[in-house]
């Protein structure tokens, strides 16, 4: 019977450490397919965030260039506004010059000169404040 006895405590002993080592080597697996699985959600989150960033990065450059030519535009007409009603000041003081030169103690068109000419100036001034908000 000894020899029966001895025979099956290795055995059991084996049996046992097979089995744990099979489930070291399960909880093992287990551990890396976790840590896999987290690293490639993190690598996969952070690939989505430079992909996000960059397409409001585009978005953001499309705008601003609208933005810019939009703004060139608005430029552009309120210079050539204030340069027409530049050269409609300077007939407006050619002909106040010219009335005054001309005028006599009847006629009195100085006032109505002067009068359009202060609605240009006004014009003008106005105009001038646009430009230096745009600016």
């Amino acid at each position: 019977m000894q020899v029966t006895t001895d025979s099956t405590i290795p055995y059991e002993r084996s049996s046992r450490t097979k089995r744990g080592r099979s489930v070291k080597i399960f909880l093992f697996a287990w551990i890396l397919l976790i840590a896999l699985g987290i690293a490639a959600a993190y690598k996969y989150s952070n690939e989505l965030k430079q992909d996000l960033l960059q397409q409001l990065q585009h978005d953001n450059q499309q705008q601003m260039t609208l933005l810019k030519s939009d703004y060139e535009q608005k430029f552009t007409e309120l210079s050539s506004q204030v340069a027409e009603l530049n050269s409609k000041v300077q007939s407006f003081n050619e002909l106040l010059t010219f009335t005054k030169d001309n005028a006599t103690n009847k006629t009195d068109n100085s006032n109505q000169l002067y009068t359009q000419l202060n609605e240009v100036k006004q014009q003008l001034t106005n105009l001038q404040k646009k430009m230096d908000l745009l600016k």
